[in-house]
């Protein structure tokens, strides 16, 4: 009996309010305070539809070795007389709208070493000759008593696998221009300076420059400068710049130069395209995760700790 004459009283006091209400702002107002309340009141409900970022990935390092050398790559790969050309035809899953970019991929590299990342002068990338002290870039500083330019390790390795695409007979064609930071460009790298001496030891590390184009021109030397911290990173080679249909059969011939077997490294050719929050990465999905489960971890170890000694 007293649950029914509570409820009686808030079924009246409920009426009450409403018929002060509906007094003031009239029915309409009563409307839509109850379509607020009930959430039936329009509104926008964006669905997001991500555009995907389309990769292909390949890679070609044991797969163009001859059959003849796979147990002694490092043999091959000195070897200057044992053609480096290997061909392989990619199928694309999906529409690869243009532009579409190409990056080579190293893995098991530790360019962020300090020996190797010191190795180097920014002073004399951006002066040349001029500049005289580069006792930081041995042991490739000088060769056969003059300096080299530019000096050091880092440059000394740049990347010496080159890249073609055909679809049917035709070569797709590769922009490889403005690959590199414009700021390295303008600012790093000077507009007067040009190789000078440059792989001219007795131990080829990489690619070779033309000594005729200036350092602010050799944007493959510039972007390799740039070292990554991570052992496994891409580097931009280029842009096709033309849109790729699912099915397609594309064709790649490849140079295979650059040893990286005698680290146990790997080489890895990627098509990607790219959407407004940039091309295809990882990182910041690992990091959430990994960040998440550390929580949850310290979360566990503190209630553990309060079970075992409450206060």
């Amino acid at each position: 009996m007293a649950a029914v004459f509570v409820a009686d009283a808030n079924l009246n006091l409920a009426s009450v309010k409403i018929s002060v209400f509906s007094w003031v702002f009239g029915f309409n107002g009563l409307c839509v305070v109850y379509q607020f309340t009930q959430q039936n009141l329009p509104a926008c409900k964006p669905i997001l539809s991500p555009a995907w970022v389309v990769e292909v990935v390949y890679r070609y390092d044991v797969e163009c070795v001859p059959v003849l050398y796979r147990s002694n790559k490092l043999a091959y790969i000195k070897d200057n007389s044992i053609p480096k050309n290997c061909s392989k035809s990619l199928k694309i899953p999906k529409h690869m709208k243009a532009p579409i970019y190409i990056y080579y991929q190293l893995d098991n590299y530790y360019q962020n070493h300090r020996r190797y990342v010191k190795s180097r002068s920014d002073q004399q990338l951006l002066h040349g000759l001029q500049h005289h002290d580069i006792s930081s870039c041995a042991p490739e500083d000088f060769s056969h008593g003059l300096p080299v330019v530019p000096c050091g390790l880092v440059a000394w390795s740049l990347f010496n696998d080159t890249y073609s695409f055909f679809r049917g007979i035709d070569e797709m064609k590769v922009d490889r221009k403005n690959i590199a930071w414009k700021s390295d460009r303008d600012h790093k790298f000077g507009k007067q300076v040009y190789p000078f001496n440059f792989q001219n030891g007795t131990l080829s590390g990489g690619a070779h420059l033309d000594p005729n184009i200036p350092l602010s021109d050799q944007e493959d030397l510039i972007v390799w400068m740039r070292t990554s911290a991570l052992p496994t990173f891409r580097k931009l080679y280029g842009r096709i710049e033309e849109d790729l249909d699912a099915d397609d059969i594309i064709k790649v011939k490849l140079l295979n130069n650059y040893n990286t077997y005698s680290f146990s490294g790997s080489k890895k050719l990627v098509l990607s395209t790219s959407s407004w929050l940039g091309g295809h990465n990882n990182f910041l999905g690992m990091a959430y995760i990994s960040i998440g489960t550390s929580f949850i971890f310290v979360a566990f170890v503190f209630m553990l700790i309060h079970v075992k000694n409450p206060r």
